[in-house]
């Protein structure tokens, strides 16, 4: 799946009922569920097949700070990946609207993540480059 197919899942309407979703359920709320749960699986095997890697250190300070790597951020940090591989940068500081992520970007790696409201307080050591994106 390329980045434009998932970025169209994720932001065009649906305009018919997803045929995974269980159809006994009367509940809105479980569709909802149920919808978001099929969302997040589907982003994961994005992630997962993509080129783009998640260092076990990223994935526990994901966990820990309860900073959800949605399909959204995942895509401002291809993209970001991308631009800095144009301007030739190696390790980087990508700080989005939501986190702050060290990465290696020649091995396209999320190194660490960080909520945005507690890089007021941290020093970011060995960057060659910083991208803001929103």
């Amino acid at each position: 799946m390329k980045t434009n197919e998932l970025q169209n899942i994720l932001t065009t309407p649906v305009n018919k009922p997803v045929n995974k979703v269980n159809e006994s359920s009367n509940n809105i709320s479980d569709k909802i569920d149920q919808f978001r749960e099929i969302l997040k699986s589907r982003v994961k095997e994005e992630v997962a097949s993509s080129d783009i890697k998640l260092s076990g250190h990223a994935m526990k300070r994901l966990e820990e700070r309860n900073l959800g790597f949605d399909g959204h951020e995942f895509l401002k940090i291809k993209e970001a990946i991308t631009k800095l591989k144009e301007k030739g940068g190696h390790d980087s500081l990508v700080v989005t609207d939501k986190a702050a992520y060290i990465i290696d970007v020649d091995k396209s790696t999320v190194v660490t993540a960080i909520d945005k409201a507690d890089m007021s307080e941290n020093v970011f050591t060995k960057i060659d480059s910083t991208y803001f994106i929103n």
